[in-house]
């Protein structure tokens, strides 16, 4: 029998229930992969479950190998027969036996989101003969996907299809679909839809699985989209035997598909559910726990909990003002290097950096390698190794030294320009021959008789277009207006912003880059003393800042190569960090619209889960939390005025240490100033007041004395902005910190403009 005595009250009621369904509302670091493991371990030694009559479903590899491994320790053999595994795993498991049923062989592929994403686009492009500039066959992908994962039919989604983009997409599904079963091929939404499918329309399989599986249990239950939750559905309906471990509160995936009633309404389907709820956490201390149960409950969307905890009350959180994400990174770095000095057991693996976007990894990444500590980027693809920042890049190394084919050969079809495979051979032919460079050569192309069509007219225009910003490098010019002139005329940005969310992140990426040029040219012009080598270095031989910047890129690439398993700093996105836990954890950039997103505001329940975010975050720290904001931020290379973000206001002030950097002058946001202050008016105003907001006499508020208050606009306003004249107001769009004005100027005709950085000032 497996000892239970580890086990708290409520850890304890879970692991020995027996029948039923039963839903573990497992709080942050509440130990439920404990509860889990035992439960399984319970079921076998206890209950005399035979193993082969268990499912347990997790939703990465990692958790279904430790879950084995702990019910293997528990149990002190392998429990052989019983099925552990991903949702995908077991889905594909499924198939392979029964796939014939519905017209595959068991010899299926599974094509990965490469593949599927290949065979859109030969559909897009060779059958609907769609431009995939125009139709991105990415945005066709998701948008299959997501259907997909509904559990939508082609035939069902073509029914519903009423715009041109929707009716493009139900061809392609369709087409999509019977290619996948031409090629016996799954995707891995397939994984998840099928074995549905295959329980739905054959009865002889589901009794089957029905019979064999009397005991199911879901790690993540809150994480689980449609086609999961019927599949549970289906195998568990009869026996009702149904054991799921999750958190609402930490639901964090609704932009994936992730639906967040299948955990609220869990009682609705199971009438006869029984609820454990752990509030015991064994990760944090209880000012970290405080300031979490604060910030969480002012959602609606919840079940409701409050974690407590054993351990020491800790040291408050610290909150820091800085100036701008250099400064921000450097104070993060700075304390990071303090705490290892007072503490000698401390190390780099001790700390994590969380953060909302990808693009926020930049200034962090360059302020640890100039302090020489390492690193790792958790979950994500290193800053210069994002494939945008590199597709950048190679334009730029092609501006700075056009005989760099390798950089040629990368950009030459990106954005797609129909320069074929073919054609960049024959031309690759003909400079060999010649002796000359790709670029040389691409200027050139009327001399190459075999190559003809789109790309006689694009290679040239490619060659002229580098030409053109190689002489603005000659000139001087400023590296972060070469970089953005170079970036919209050759049409990136448009070529992203067809990738849906996705791209919006690597527009971001791209903006990052060019704010790091900025900040480079910044320093040089200003004659920055660490730069000093540089300069004489400039003034000595005719380098510019072109090649300056892609040295110290270059450099920063090679030292970015390291074991990910080397003692380092962590830094990763707050999505990433789920599951995670750090001793010292810093949150950065609680800036309205950075965290939460303005496009949050547009809907209360992404609201609410931009909330879950943080709270995820919070509760990942086990020993100390800091939360920084920056007064500015640079977009691209302009500098856009900051707000501290909405979700502080529900921290109590006694939690805090509130501190400002070094750079941080005069006067600035006057935090937490006491109440009355600019935020609780704008919050009131803007609606961004939660719907159960804390007590008065428990939150702090944030004065914006300083900020510019923007006038309150109607159409048809007459407005005056200091660099565009007079105009009238012809429309509204956004919400909070996001509201933006297009005004029809008396001299330039329409702009569209954000109101608190606009400085508009009513007429008349």
């Amino acid at each position: 029998m497996p000892n239970l005595s580890h086990l708290n009250p409520e850890q304890r009621e879970a692991a020995e229930h027996f029948e039923g369904p039963l839903l573990v509302l497992a709080g942050a670091g509440s130990g439920k992969t404990r509860v889990l493991t035992t439960r399984i371990a319970q079921l076998i030694e206890e209950f005399g479950v035979a193993p082969e009559r268990i499912l347990a479903l997790t939703f990465t590899n990692k958790a279904a190998g430790e879950m084995r491994e702990r019910v293997r320790t528990l149990l002190e053999r392998d429990p052989a027969g019983m099925w552990i595994g991903t949702f995908h795993a077991i889905g594909a498991r499924m198939l392979r036996r029964d796939a014939a049923r519905l017209g595959w062989t068991p010899s299926f592929l599974i094509y990965d989101s490469d593949d599927s994403e290949r065979l859109i686009r030969r559909i897009v492009k060779d059958e609907l003969q769609l431009d995939p500039k125009r139709w991105s066959p990415k945005a066709f992908r998701a948008t299959i996907s997501s259907a997909k994962n509904e559990l939508v039919t082609p035939q069902q989604y073509a029914e519903s299809a009423l715009d041109p983009f929707s009716r493009y997409v139900a061809t392609a599904f369709e087409r999509y679909q019977r290619a996948l079963r031409d090629a016996n091929a799954f995707d891995f939404d397939d994984l998840l839809v099928t074995p549905v499918e295959l329980l739905r329309t054959h009865p002889d399989v589901l009794r089957r699985y029905r019979e064999r599986f009397q005991f199911v249990l879901v790690d993540e239950y809150q994480d689980t989209n449609r086609a999961q939750y019927v599949f549970l559905k289906l195998l568990a309906a009869e026996h009702a035997n149904l054991f799921v471990v999750g958190d609402d509160d930490q639901s964090i995936y609704g932009w994936r598909g992730a639906d967040i009633r299948n955990i609220l309404d869990f009682e609705k389907d199971f009438p006869d559910a029984r609820v454990v709820r752990l509030e015991e956490n064994y990760r944090s201390t209880q000012t970290i726990l405080d300031a979490a149960n604060r910030v969480i409950s002012q959602n609606v969307m919840r079940k409701g909990k409050t974690l407590r905890t054993a351990n020491p009350t800790g040291e408050r959180l610290v909150l820091v003002e800085t100036a701008d994400e250099a400064d921000e990174a450097e104070w993060i770095v700075a304390e990071i290097r303090a705490r290892m000095q007072d503490d000698a057991e401390l190390s780099p693996r001790d700390f994590v950096v969380l953060y909302r976007t990808n693009a926020q990894s930049r200034a962090m990444e360059e302020a640890l390698l100039r302090e020489g500590l390492p690193y790792r980027v958790v979950g994500g693809i290193r800053f210069y190794e994002r494939r945008e920042v590199k597709d950048v890049l190679a334009y730029l190394r092609l501006v700075a030294n056009p005989a760099d084919d390798e950089g040629f050969l990368r950009v030459v079809n990106v954005p797609r320009r129909g320069i074929g495979d073919a054609s960049v051979a024959r031309l690759a032919e003909w400079a060999s021959r010649e002796g000359l460079s790709l670029l040389a050569a691409a200027a050139r192309t009327a001399e190459i008789p075999e190559i003809r069509g789109p790309a006689a007219r694009a290679l040239p225009e490619l060659a002229e277009l580098i030409q053109k910003h190689a002489a603005l490098a000659d000139r001087g010019v400023a590296l972060d207006e070469i970089l953005r002139t170079l970036v919209e005329e050759v049409g990136l940005i448009e070529m992203l912003q067809e990738e849906g969310p996705e791209g919006a992140d690597r527009i971001a990426n791209v903006e990052e880059l060019i704010a790091g040029a900025a900040d480079l040219q910044a320093r040089l012009d200003e004659g920055d003393p660490d730069l000093l080598p540089e300069l004489e270095e400039m003034q000595a031989v005719p380098v510019r800042a072109v090649d300056l910047f892609l040295t110290h890129v270059a450099l920063i690439a090679d030292i970015d190569q390291h074991d990910a398993n080397a003692d380092a700093v962590s830094l990763m996105t707050l999505h990433n960090a789920k599951g995670l836990e750090f001793p010292f954890v810093f949150v950065a950039g609680m800036e309205e619209g950075l965290f939460p997103l303005s496009r949050a505001y547009d809907e209360p329940a992404q609201l609410e889960e931009e909330r879950r975010l943080f709270y995820v975050g919070i509760t990942r720290a086990e020993r100390k939390l800091y939360i920084t904001l920056a007064r500015r931020r640079r977009r691209g290379a302009e500098w856009l005025d900051s707000m501290p973000s909405s979700f502080l206001e529900a921290i109590p002030p006694d939690l805090l240490d509130i501190r400002k950097s070094p750079q941080v002058r005069g006067r600035s946001f006057g935090i937490f100033r006491g109440a009355g202050s600019a935020l609780s008016s704008r919050s009131e105003r803007l609606g961004l007041r939660a719907a159960r907001p804390a007590p008065a006499d428990s939150r702090y508020t944030v004065d914006y004395s300083d900020s510019q208050e923007t006038p309150r606009l109607v159409k048809g306003t007459r407005v005056r902005h200091p660099q565009f004249g007079a105009g009238t107001v012809a429309e509204l769009s956004g919400r909070g910190a996001d509201v933006r004005a297009s005004i029809d100027f008396d001299s330039v005709g329409r702009k569209t403009v954000v109101l608190r950085y606009a400085n508009l000032q009513p007429e008349g």
